[in-house]
C-alpha cells in the first residue's frame, strides 16, 4: 500500500479555502484564509475526496503526494 499526503504550492495558492470546505479534517484556514495542512497521511477511505480536493484546486496548488 503507498501512503499519500497533500502539499501545497505556496507560488500558486491564493488562498481560495475550497481545500479547507472539502477536506475539513486535513486543512484548516489561517487567520488571512489561507490553508494550513495537518499533516497527517492520506487514509484509503479518504484517497478519493482528497483527490477531487486536489483537482478542485483554482490555483493548482493543492497536490497529492504519494510518500
Amino acid at each position: 500500500m503507498t501512503d499519500h499526503k497533500l502539499e501545497i504550492d505556496w507560488t500558486r495558492c491564493d488562498g481560495h479555502g475550497l481545500c479547507a470546505t472539502l477536506l475539513p479534517d486535513d486543512v484548516t484556514l489561517d487567520e488571512w484564509g489561507f490553508p494550513v495542512l495537518r499533516g497527517r497521511r492520506i487514509t484509503p477511505g479518504e484517497l478519493t475526496n482528497a483527490r477531487r480536493a486536489a483537482l478542485a484546486c483554482p490555483a493548482l496548488a493543492l497536490r497529492l503526494q504519494r510518500t
